[in-house]
């Protein structure tokens, strides 16, 4: 007869033997499969476990057919390719640097020659610093300035081909892995023997491609190489029989190559006859830049997430989800990236989208990577479309946690302190937060408290956010900054506060607040204060309050200093709901610098005091406070000395849209902030540079 298993919804092994012996049951030929020593129950398991391996690998193979499931780096990579999709290579770490050469004499030009420029030093490691392709200048008055020259962390290494028309799959496959593929340089001669070449450009679409194209196309194949596919004289250049393709590239080491910043010149430098030049008339080199933007190859949850997305961009940045696409395509070093038209902005900027962009390494992107991006942008925006780079805008979240605990259980309060401290730094680095579009989910944070030890029998947690705001100083100014979120006014003043400053007329420290005017609107006034005192009034009218959008506006001022260092007042509010969200491009960080962690003992729950008549009551209420208590790093010397100096300079715009000064000394306009437009809906901008 036939077995008859039917379909199979769970292909464990157990479960498989277990069907196994369910048919034997109903056959009466077979007695002794229940008998687990006998030799039938041996073959019940070696038929089970041969069907359990099979279904597995069937199950793993037909995983590896699609992209969502693929595991290995090889299929997902050629899943990805189907849909014109070439995963990013790593990428070098990138330095700039100057130097100069002089005294040369019956010199016309210099050559820095491709490969090796530089030794870089940084975290106790050297690397090596090379450019993939010749830098010419000239020398004028017997001096010869290398002036920005982009240096790239890694190895130059070049690779020669032959075509062979007479063999049927002849491929051109670099043989070293590691690469940074933007360093791929490709010239094809002739033949061997000849001296002229063709440089070939990579492209990675078929858009504008031609017959005639000398391009070429690149493709990851195993082991992390890659592979230079040619034309076919349909789309691009087919090449000819003995043609010489010479290809260079620079191997790295991606990531770690990151922060070098001090350089000895090491590289190789030719005249215009190719005689080399004593390396006694170089100079010291300067570093413009250190090195950034290394990094890993792409990874394979990173193709996932952007093959289907970029093909459906068509590589055209269209939408804001589109330019979020492709900016993480073309810049890998993008932890997280927002974008927006302008025409959400109030007022409305028409023909512009404004983007956002939190790199891994560090806080902000430099101007020399915005211009960067923009060029490239350029390639895939639509015409008459300007992109235009805002800074990041930090919203600071801060905790005052107040958690409850046994001492009959746990009497390290110590102990339990730093175990509570860990679990909410271990939340500030989860994907809730450290990202646009993120939210402080409020929930989430007061049951990490609770389970971080059975002892701890509940707590209070209250919440405040908090802005940066950077003081163009010593000129008069409006600022704007904006949190995107309401605010909760529960006193008629002081619901928000900020460090201390000093302005121009007034002497000491001077530090705002707001007064409730309505539900919905409030005005900023300046105050001095003394620990212990009561708050001096110096500026009842200094600006207003938009608590239904969480808007702060402070009128123009001329701020000569901080207590905070590096000019910043950092401005406190409550939030009307705990859970904080990114509004726009506001970045979400947990702050857990400025958190507080206050262990009480609950005497109720250790029996110590039953009837609650000691017990320990904390509001769960935010307590305003004159000023703003904060652990940053302070002011250093004697920067905050009253206020003596005269005026600077005057407003030139009073709308609160930018923050515009001029100098009495000239005629030029400066921005003083970041040159964003402020949200008409909560957003997160904010003028006169706060971050």
């Amino acid at each position: 007869s036939i077995m008859a298993f039917g379909q199979y919804t769970n292909l464990d092994f157990d479960q498989i033997k277990t069907s196994i012996r369910d048919y034997l049951r109903a056959n009466t030929n077979f007695t002794d499969y229940d008998f687990e020593g006998s030799n039938l129950s041996i073959i019940i398991d070696a038929l089970a476990y041969n069907t359990y391996t099979t279904a597995y690998n069937t199950n793993m193979a037909a995983n590896e057919c699609f992209l969502d499931s693929a595991t290995l780096r090889e299929n997902v990579v050629a899943l990805a390719r189907n849909i014109g999709y070439v995963p990013r290579s790593r990428r070098s770490a990138r330095a700039n640097i100057s130097f100069t050469v002089d005294g040369l004499e019956e010199t016309a030009t210099l050559t820095l020659n491709a490969g090796i420029v530089c030794n870089g030093s940084g975290s106790n490691t050297n690397y090596i610093f090379c450019i993939p392709e010749n830098i010419t200048v000239p020398v004028v008055n017997g001096v010869s300035e290398f002036n920005n020259v982009e240096i790239f962390e890694g190895n130059f290494i070049s690779q020669n081909f032959t075509v062979d028309s007479s063999l049927f799959n002849q491929r051109f496959i670099l043989d070293n892995s590691f690469i940074d593929t933007s360093t791929i340089k490709v010239k094809v001669k002739p033949s061997s023997s000849s001296t002229a070449s063709v440089t070939y450009q990579q492209i990675d679409n078929i858009v504008g491609v031609t017959s005639t194209s000398n391009s070429y196309l690149l493709q990851e194949i195993e082991d992390e190489r890659y592979e230079l596919i040619f034309g076919d004289n349909v789309i691009g250049k087919k090449l000819s029989n003995d043609n010489y393709i010479e290809v260079s590239y620079i191997t790295t080491d991606g990531r770690d190559g990151n922060g070098a910043a001090e350089f000895s010149f090491v590289g190789n430098i030719t005249n215009q006859d190719g005689g080399s030049i004593d390396s006694s008339l170089i100079s010291l080199v300067s570093t413009n830049e250190k090195s950034r933007d290394g990094d890993e190859i792409e990874s394979i949850s990173s193709i996932k997430y952007y093959a289907p997305r970029i093909y459906s961009s068509q590589y055209r940045a269209v939408t804001s989800s589109d330019y979020e696409s492709v900016l993480g395509f073309i810049y890998p070093n993008i932890e997280s990236v927002t974008a927006f038209g302008g025409e959400e902005m109030s007022p409305p900027r028409f023909g512009k989208v404004f983007i956002s962009v939190k790199p891994r390494n560090g806080d902000f992107l430099s101007d020399e990577t915005k211009r960067e991006l923009i060029q490239r942008l350029k390639s895939y925006a639509v015409a008459g479309i300007v992109p235009e780079f805002i800074d990041l805008k930090y919203l600071y979240v801060e905790l005052q946690a107040n958690p409850y605990y046994n001492p009959s259980l746990n009497d390290d309060a110590e102990n339990l302190k730093t175990g509570v401290s860990n679990a909410l730094t271990q939340y500030s680095r989860s994907i809730d937060v450290n990202k646009f579009g993120g939210r402080f989910k409020y929930s989430k944070a007061v049951s990490l408290i609770d389970s971080v030890d059975s002892s701890i029998t509940s707590n209070i947690t209250l919440v405040t956010i908090r802005r940066n705001l950077i003081a163009t100083i010593g000129r008069f100014a409006q600022y704007e900054v904006c949190f995107g979120n309401m605010f909760h006014t529960q006193e008629s003043s002081y619901n928000v506060v900020s460090t201390g400053f000093t302005i121009e007329g007034v002497t000491g420290t001077v530090y705002m607040a707001d007064e409730v005017i309505n539900r919905e609107k409030g005005r900023i006034f300046f105050f001095t204060y003394s620990e212990g005192g009561t708050p001096s009034v110096v500026k009842k009218n200094a600006g207003t309050v938009d608590y239904m959008h969480g808007e702060v506006l402070i009128d123009t001022c001329n701020i000569l200093s901080t207590v905070i260092a590096d000019n910043v007042i950092e401005i406190q509010a409550i939030p009307h709901s705990n859970d904080i969200i990114g509004l726009r491009d506001l970045y979400i960080k947990f702050d857990m610098t400025n958190t507080t962690i206050k262990m009480i003992p609950d005497i109720i729950a250790s029996g110590e005091n039953t009837s609650g008549s000691r017990f320990v009551h904390t509001h769960s209420y935010y307590t305003p406070t004159y000023t703003r208590k904060s652990n940053s790093p302070v002011t250093t010397g004697s920067a905050l000395l009253p206020s003596t100096v005269a005026s600077t300079g005057t407003t030139t715009s009073t709308s609160g849209t930018y923050t515009t000064s001029t100098t009495t000394s000239s005629t030029a306009t400066s921005s003083s902030g970041s040159g964003s437009s402020s949200s008409s809906s909560g957003g997160g901008s904010s003028s006169g540079g706060g971050y």
